[in-house]
């Protein structure tokens, strides 16, 4: 059945994400900053809107795909109380707010519950997967929030993903996230290290990916990212910059609970260095690019 669909957030991974509704028959109603974002929704036939707050007075169901955790409080309950732009400002009592950012699990769950307030659900619903995931419509969404809205909003999931898994809780989809990006995060260090070994004790290092993707080291990492390190191609597709900062939500978590995570720790002071440096619109595959500057090997990253 066609939907009445808001979606704000047209980047690298939220405008594949949109177009791909927009392909599968929704009617979207999209908003952003800047007017050129927008183009290629609008040539598919989505309805621009003046504010967020149009777009919640225009669809059920309002898509967001942000950066960071200020841009989806301020953009979902506003600037200051009463901002009549925010989405909250346009949202009807029944309405359902997807948040598909990588932020805060603890502020994930204090949004929702100021839009509960009012009758809103929303659920938070991060994904992996990368720009290529985007456009394929394969992405993995890892979702939290309540489950009869999870299920209300499952068709629209599945037309951007493949991998789709009500997690729990509101903030569980968050807390999912962050662990991805852990795994994520250290086994892109693993190769790199692993690489780096090879390079130095002069083997080929195309022959010990080769070797390695057909054991127990496999991993899909090792398939495209070691083929990035070997070849220096870190033109991205997930940047370094987001990478770190979903290693500081990772961080401040497990601040928040009283844990350590040394490993996780290593791999956010390497993004620190990488962005430190200027590089942090690569690909967080370029973690091997702070590797080699820290080994005093000579890297030209592209």
């Amino acid at each position: 059945m066609a939907e009445h669909i808001g979606f704000i957030g047209l980047g690298i991974m939220g405008t594949p994400m949109a177009l791909n509704l927009a392909a599968a028959g929704h009617a979207l109603h999209i908003y952003a900053r800047r007017p050129e974002a927008m183009s290629a929704l609008t040539e598919a036939g989505a309805t621009p809107c003046d504010s967020p707050a149009d777009v919640a007075r225009h669809a059920g169901i309002v898509f967001t795909m942000l950066s960071d955790t200020p841009d989806v409080e301020q953009l979902l309950l506003g600037a200051e109380p009463g901002d009549p732009n925010c989405v909250l400002a346009g949202c009807t009592p029944g309405s359902i707010v997807v948040d598909m950012t990588t932020m805060s699990p603890s502020a994930t769950r204090r949004i929702a519950a100021r839009l509960a307030e009012a009758d809103v659900a929303m659920l938070d619903a991060p994904v992996s997967g990368g720009d290529i995931g985007a456009r394929d419509g394969t992405l993995s969404i890892m979702v939290g929030g309540p489950r009869r809205t999870f299920d209300r909003v499952r068709p629209l999931f599945e037309v951007m993903g493949r991998n789709i898994v009500h997690v729990g809780d509101s903030g569980a989809g968050q807390v999912c996230k962050a662990c991805n990006q852990i795994v994520v995060g250290q086994t892109i260090a693993g190769v790199g290290e692993a690489l780096l070994l090879a390079e130095a004790a002069g083997v080929d290092g195309a022959k010990v990916r080769e070797a390695l993707l057909g054991g127990f080291a496999g991993s899909r990492i090792l398939e495209v990212h070691g083929r990035r390190m070997i070849d220096g191609d870190y033109q991205p597709g997930f940047k370094a910059a987001l990478h770190q900062k979903d290693m500081r939500i990772v961080q401040e978590t497990a601040h928040e609970l009283g844990i350590g995570l040394p490993c996780a720790a290593l791999v956010a002071q390497l993004l620190n260095a990488l962005v430190g440096q200027g590089d942090g619109g690569l690909d967080s595959a370029a973690i091997h690019v702070a590797q080699r500057r820290l080994n005093g090997r000579d890297v030209d990253p592209t």
